[in-house]
């Protein structure tokens, strides 16, 4: 009987019931609100007045830090009752900028806002990373608190990242156990703490650490966005690495996010939903679940994973991937499984891929850098509820699974038969 209700809520808003083929609704039945289904991008006309920066003497130059003036003129428009700072055509080389309320980027066709390849040019603050809040570097594009900013345009945000990609692997020959941490890289844009947020058409291209990421922020879209990293290195002594944990779009304790029609390839995972690490993740108010997440008609290259849970995850619900295709994903659907924190994942749905991956479902214990405590009263880690249907990739392996006594695998099902892993 709810299903019924449910189903014909789903048709009489436009979708229709969970074994159509648009999903009117999320995994666990509830109904997908109006939200996901809107298609229009933001019109950068309606945003209010205009700064272009080379209008308030920003030189468009390759070589010359330009952050100081960049920002004064983002603060001009915030103090002048918000609007849009334009990047027109040309190289604006900057380090971290810092976006207010009522103001917007747009990068204009052939403009680069391009990344100081100088770590100093990033202040340090307390922020977010790899499942922790803690000092780091800021981003290159900044906005905490900022609701209804949005980043648009067909221009490029490039991240610079290879003389840090290159120190990155310099110090992992000399440490091995050197983390992403250690060898301190700026992620390329960071949003925080905001709403109603939209990046759209823009190219977010070479960034030295994870390109997108959006921590505790609700009814986020990325919309037709190019998003990619080498996966291999330009310099000749070690030419098969590229630029390490460049995730695409990293989602932090958040809800209502949106991904759709947008291209990745990059040296990591494409999505990859955080939430939070360690023993006691799940009691840190700083941590989160991520909840409704709709990623659709994108496309990927070289990925090691189109859509990943984890590493640093304590409750993913509500996850759709549908209607995508890869070209090269080393995995399409991966779940990272911490023996060090409680984690919970359920209600996934994967649909209509197409494509080719190395694997389909990569289920593995996560023991990269991670450090378990003594707590007796810990929960077991769990995921169930995971459905997979109408799936044309091409694959080797389509299940690599590994049981663990550090986790509870049920309720997996494929084109409608139970999975017993």
């Amino acid at each position: 009987m709810k299903e019924l209700i449910v189903m014909l809520m789903a048709l009489l808003t436009g979708g229709v019931g969970p074994s159509g083929g648009e999903v009117g609704v999320w995994p666990d039945g509830t109904l997908m609100d109006a939200w996901f289904r809107q298609a229009g991008k933001v019109d950068v006309d309606t945003l209010g007045r205009q700064y272009v920066l080379t209008d308030y003497g920003v030189a468009s130059d390759s070589t010359c830090i330009q952050t100081a003036r960049i920002q004064a003129v983002i603060d001009r428009c915030a103090r002048e009752g918000g609007g849009v700072v334009v990047v027109p055509e040309g190289t604006f080389l900057t380090g971290a900028l810092f976006f207010r309320q009522g103001t917007h980027l747009h990068l204009r066709e052939g403009a680069t806002l391009k990344g100081s390849e100088r770590i100093a040019d990033y202040p340090v603050l307390t922020t977010r990373i790899e499942g922790e809040t803690c000092p780091y570097f800021a981003a290159l594009v900044n906005a905490d608190g900022v609701d209804g900013f949005s980043i648009s345009g067909t221009g490029t945000i490039d991240g610079n990242g290879h003389h840090y990609w290159r120190e990155f692997w310099i110090r992992r020959r000399w440490n091995p156990q050197c983390t992403n941490k250690d060898a301190q890289r700026p992620r390329l844009t960071y949003i925080s703490h905001s709403s109603n947020v939209t990046s759209q058409d823009v190219h977010l291209v070479n960034s030295a650490f994870w390109t997108n990421h959006v921590y505790k922020s609700h009814h986020v879209r990325y919309i037709g966005c190019h998003i990619s990293a080498p996966l291999r290195n330009v310099w000749d002594e070690e030419p098969q690495r590229g630029a390490p944990s460049s995730d695409a779009i990293d989602i932090d304790a958040c809800s209502d996010i949106l991904v759709r029609g947008c291209y990745m390839s990059v040296n990591d995972d494409a999505v990859a939903l955080k939430g939070g690490k360690g023993t006691w993740a799940d009691r840190d108010s700083t941590n989160g679940p991520n909840e409704r997440i709709l990623i659709e008609d994108c496309s990927y290259g070289e990925v090691h994973s189109c859509l990943t849970l984890g590493s640093e995850s304590v409750y993913d619900c509500n996850v759709v991937l549908r209607r995508c295709h890869t070209a090269a994903a080393d995995r399409v659907l991966w779940l990272k499984m911490r023996p060090d924190t409680p984690q919970h994942y359920e209600h996934v749905l994967v649909e209509d891929i197409t494509g080719h991956s190395k694997c389909f479902l990569f289920i593995h214990p996560w023991t990269q850098f991670f450090q378990p405590g003594d707590r007796p009263d810990r929960p077991r880690s769990r995921c169930n509820d995971i459905v997979m249907r109408r799936i044309t990739v091409a694959t080797p392996t389509m299940f690599d699974v590994q049981r663990s006594d550090a986790y509870q695998l049920d309720g997996f099902r494929f084109d409608d038969r139970p999975l017993s892993f």
